[in-house]
């Protein structure tokens, strides 16, 4: 007969939490290249290009500006990656 109380049994003790994933990290963009990029945009939006088009530009240049390029240097890889 068993008891309700019986240590015997094995403990399984609970897996150990996957160690969470490194974010990458993402730096601040400074005000300096706030204002390149504002001006840059305002070419863009004098040239018609479209909202959609604007948002979308407008991302990809900050995200490569956080990483440290510059407002050409983005905008160059930019139309590279487009070819």
């Amino acid at each position: 007969m068993s008891s309700y109380g019986d240590d015997s049994a094995p403990e399984t003790e609970p897996a150990p939490a996957p160690a969470p994933k490194q974010k990458r990290s993402s730096t601040k963009m400074t005000d300096k290249q706030k204002t390149d990029l504002n001006k840059h945009m305002a070419k863009h939006k004098k040239a018609g290009m479209s909202l959609s088009e604007q948002k979308s530009h407008r991302m990809k240049m900050m995200g490569r500006m956080r990483k440290g390029m510059t407002v050409q240097k983005a905008h160059n890889d930019i139309k590279k990656s487009q070819k």
